[in-house]
C-alpha cells in the first residue's frame, strides 16, 4: 500500500435544519490504495460522512480535499475521482444493463470506451447479464451492477454504503471477492457496514463513529492486537467452587459451562504469565483440564466495548 493522502478530511461539521448534529468535526484521512471500513451504529453518521465527501450533501463546516481538489471549490475534478454505490438501488428497470453503465460513464463526459466497459461487467460476473433489462435481475446481480455504474467513469476511489444489505451470505462473500479484486487494480475503496464480518474480513483499517464523532482509527490487525483480549479457556475434569489459593497469582476466573454443572477456567492469554507456568500450577493444585482452546475477542466485541450497542 502506498502511503500518499487521496482523501483529506478536516473539522468536518453538519447540522441539519432541524438542529440534528450529524458530525461533530471529524478529522480523517485515507490512503491511496487502502480498503478503509466504517463502523457505527444506525444515525451514527456513516453515511452523512460519505455523502458530503461525494458531493451529495454540504457540510456546515469544514474542507473535504480529494486527490488535491477541494470537493465544493473544485467539485468536477473532485468528483470525477470518486465512484458511489449507494445503500438504496436506484437503476432505470427498463434499461438494459450495457445501456446503463454506458449511460453513467456518459455522465461524467468520458468519451465510449466499449473495451472498458466489457471488462468492467466481466469482471463483477455481468458480462452474460449485459443484455438484460434490469427490471429482470436479482436484488445480488442489481447491486453489481450498482458497481459497475460506479466504476463506469473509472475513478480512483469507490464508496460502498452498506453494500451487501439485503444480500444472502454466498452472494456476500462473493462480493467481498470482487471488492479485493479492485483494490488490485489500485483503486482505493471505503466501505460502510453494520456486518462487522465484513469489515474484519476486508478491511486494511477501521474507523469507529458513534454519535458524529469519529471516535477511533486503526489498522485492523493493530486494533486486534491491542484491544482484542485473548483467552486461554480449559474445561475441567471436575466442578469446582473457588480457584484454590496457590493459584491466586494468575488471572484466573471461574465460569459455568454451557454443557450443565461442569465450569470453565479461563486465563487471560496477555498477561506476562508462561502458559506452561499455569499449567504446571494447575496440576500441583490438582486440577488436570480434560480439554484447552484459546479464543480471541472478535471485531465486533471491540466494537461493542467501544460504543456500547449493536
Amino acid at each position: 500500500m502506498q502511503n500518499d493522502t487521496v482523501i483529506n478530511i478536516t473539522s468536518l461539521k453538519k447540522i441539519y435544519d432541524n438542529g440534528f448534529k450529524a458530525l461533530n468535526g471529524v478529522n480523517l484521512e485515507i490512503s491511496r490504495g487502502e480498503i478503509f471500513a466504517l463502523l457505527g451504529p444506525n444515525g451514527a453518521g456513516k453515511t452523512t460522512l460519505i455523502s458530503i465527501v461525494c458531493g451529495i450533501v454540504r457540510p456546515t463546516s469544514g474542507t473535504v480535499v480529494i486527490g488535491g481538489y477541494d470537493n465544493i471549490q473544485q467539485y468536477r475534478q473532485a468528483r470525477t475521482l470518486v465512484g458511489l454505490v449507494p445503500q438504496e438501488l436506484s437503476t432505470d428497470a427498463f434499461e438494459t444493463v450495457w445501456d446503463t453503465v454506458s449511460f453513467s460513464r456518459g455522465l461524467f463526459g468520458k468519451p465510449a470506451k466499449p473495451q472498458y466497459i466489457e471488462d468492467l461487467l466481466k469482471r463483477l460476473s455481468l458480462w452474460d447479464k449485459k443484455g438484460e433489462q434490469i427490471r429482470y435481475l436479482s436484488g445480488g446481480m442489481k447491486r453489481r451492477v450498482m458497481m459497475a455504474k460506479a466504476l463506469s467513469h473509472e475513478p480512483e476511489i469507490l464508496f460502498l454504503d452498506e453494500p451487501t444489505a439485503g444480500v444472502d451470505v454466498e452472494l456476500r462473500k462473493s462480493m467481498w471477492a470482487q471488492v479485493r479484486s479492485l483494490r488490485e487494480t489500485g483503486i482505493t475503496i471505503i466501505l460502510t457496514t453494520h456486518y462487522i464480518e465484513e469489515a474484519q474480513e476486508m478491511a486494511d483499517r477501521v474507523g469507529i463513529i458513534n454519535n458524529g464523532d469519529l471516535i477511533l482509527t486503526e489498522d485492523k490487525n493493530t486494533l486486534m492486537r491491542t484491544m482484542g483480549k485473548r483467552k486461554m479457556i480449559f474445561i475441567l475434569r471436575e466442578e469446582l467452587t473457588a480457584i484454590p489459593t496457590g493459584l491466586s497469582s494468575y488471572p484466573l476466573t471461574l465460569e459455568k459451562d454451557e454443557n450443565g454443572g461442569k465450569l470453565i477456567l479461563t486465563y487471560d492469554a496477555e498477561s506476562e504469565n508462561d502458559i506452561s507456568d499455569v499449567l504446571d500450577n494447575l496440576k500441583s493444585n490438582g486440577i488436570r483440564p480434560k480439554d484447552i482452546y484459546s479464543h480471541q475477542s472478535s471485531l465486533e466485541e471491540i466494537f461493542i466495548k467501544l460504543v456500547g450497542t449493536k
